[in-house]
């Protein structure tokens, strides 16, 4: 594992503010349903699932029961049943999401009967059979439940990341660009083979300096939008930063 997947400076930048995030959206409605907060709702949980399904697959559940039980959490959580209380978590949805699960598999599945997929109540189209050899794919890891459900949280939020500035190039002419350039991302400067690079792209090396610069600034930007979309108060960006990255590290 890189233990240097982040390289952004985390101090917060002059102007920054992200005033209207996804989650503060969601918070803001409480437990009144409104297209905006369902809407920011349903991204958030599409986007960062995958973890939820790692911690209970680490406790030791199977892959079926596994599926179960993140869909029927998502069935509960979607009606809005969780937004009170767990107020300690309300801050970071990344907290809040994980308190929320294991209040659920605690006090709420061993009471209900395992409800069939596709009954009629509202589910989130997820991707079962990619996350089941993602799972088996991930080497053994011997540390806990919450470290593994940190862990893959970060590099949800990476791969998020990733295509937000990939789709972002392809729509200003730049894919061939981000494809070589992508890997330059999340590594020091000095490790970047402009030389090769203008050369594959048929630059000047000066010329693909700046746009890898730019590129690297731009994924910076990204980062830290993508991490306060899941934060109520923008003063936690840099904190949150920094425990994703060593939850990486670890």
């Amino acid at each position: 594992m890189n233990t240097t997947p982040f390289t952004p400076d985390p101090s917060p930048q002059r102007g920054d503010c992200f005033a209207t995030t996804r989650w503060t959206v969601v918070l803001h409605a409480g437990r009144k349903s409104s297209p905006q907060s369902d809407h920011a709702l349903g991204e958030l949980c599409q986007t960062y699932w995958y973890p939820l399904y790692a911690y209970v697959r680490r406790q030791g559940h199977t892959k079926e029961d596994s599926e179960d039980l993140v869909q029927a959490f998502f069935e509960k959580f979607l009606e809005k049943n969780y937004l009170e209380g767990l107020s300690a978590e309300r801050g970071k949805f990344r907290a809040f999401l994980l308190a929320s699960l294991k209040h659920f598999l605690a006090n709420e599945w061993d009471k209900s009967q395992r409800q069939k997929r596709g009954g009629g109540v509202q589910h989130l189209s997820l991707d079962w059979q990619s996350a089941d050899e993602r799972f088996h794919l991930d080497p053994p890891d011997p540390s806990s439940p919450d470290k593994i459900f940190d862990r893959e949280w970060a590099l949800a939020l990476l791969e998020r990341v990733v295509i937000r500035l990939r789709d972002e190039c392809a729509a200003e002419g730049k894919a061939k660009l981000f494809e070589h350039a992508k890997g330059y991302l999340m590594v020091g400067e000095k490790m970047i083979p402009y030389a090769d690079a203008a050369r594959q792209l048929g630059l000047d090396e000066g010329a693909v300096r700046v746009a890898v610069h730019r590129l690297r600034k731009r994924y910076r930007e990204l980062l830290r939008d993508e991490i306060a979309q899941t934060l109520d108060d923008p003063a936690q960006v840099a904190e949150e930063l920094r425990s994703l990255q060593a939850a990486l590290a670890s």
